[in-house]
């Protein structure tokens, strides 16, 4: 499997670099706006690629998601998109494109947070909406987007489970009332190097649920991208996710 790396010389792309040997992986070359030096070519932007490949890997900023996908429709590659922050405008973007392009894109990349996900999904529709959900994420001093897109993905499932309706709430302030049932409370933690920790808190009457997952280490995330990666070799245009992913892997 041969690779284009956006974002080669950030924390994550250098990851996705050591692991790629393990996952039978080959970087081809990479693309950054501040080439460093590395064991394959560094290119600021996307004129002097030549290399052959067969997948691309963004982890990159979000604000460059059009060249990636540009490029890949170019040279029919698909696309693992390990970013966050999206815009709406963004996403929209990134569905038109899947139109004509395979690509993937999720919140997290840990496949321990997907498993989390479903069983979020789950715990809502045991539990239904006696229980209030809350979910607290925490991460580095660093990150730029707030709150995360795992966060928000996880709101998403916990919705869905309860069966639609309810709405995020992003953080409380002042008097702002008692909590209403059609509440998700989202509420952001920045500190440090934490890595990436989420929790979704059920609580009811006289009794909690909490899931949580804490990364360790980024090493998590590369390997989902290249799990990922090798996932979508020779699949057809559409939007892929974690959930395609895991039905792969588990089926």
């Amino acid at each position: 499997m041969k690779i284009v790396l956006c974002g080669a010389c950030g924390k994550m792309g250098r990851m996705v670099a050591d692991l790629a040997p393990e996952a039978q992986a080959e970087i081809v070359c990479g693309v950054d706006l501040a080439p460093a030096p590395a064991p394959f070519p560094i290119y600021p932007d996307f004129s002097s690629v030549t290399e052959e490949a067969d997948v691309l890997i963004d982890f990159s900023s979000a604000r460059f998601v059009e060249e990636r996908l540009r490029f890949c429709e170019e040279k029919g590659l698909p696309a693992v998109l390990a970013s966050t922050g999206y815009t709406d405008n963004d996403l929209a973007l990134i569905e038109n494109y899947s139109k004509r392009v395979p690509v993937f894109r999720t919140g997290n990349l840990s496949l321990g947070i997907n498993v989390m996900q479903r069983l979020a999904q789950k715990a809502a529709e045991a539990l239904g909406t006696a229980f209030d959900a809350e979910i607290i994420e925490r991460h580095h001093s660093q990150k730029q987007d707030a709150p995360s897109g795992t966060a928000l993905m996880l709101a998403k499932s916990v919705n869905e489970g309860f069966g639609g309706g309810k709405e995020n709430v992003y953080g409380r302030q002042g008097a702002v009332g008692a909590r209403k049932k059609s509440e998700i409370g989202v509420h952001a933690v920045r500190g440090g190097t934490i890595v990436g920790e989420h929790e979704v808190m059920f609580a009811g009457d006289d009794e909690i649920l909490t899931l949580t997952h804490s990364a360790r280490s980024r090493k998590v995330f590369a390997a989902g991208a290249l799990k990922a990666a090798r996932f979508m070799l020779g699949k057809r245009p559409g939007l892929y996710d974690m959930d395609d992913l895991l039905g792969d892997l588990f089926r």
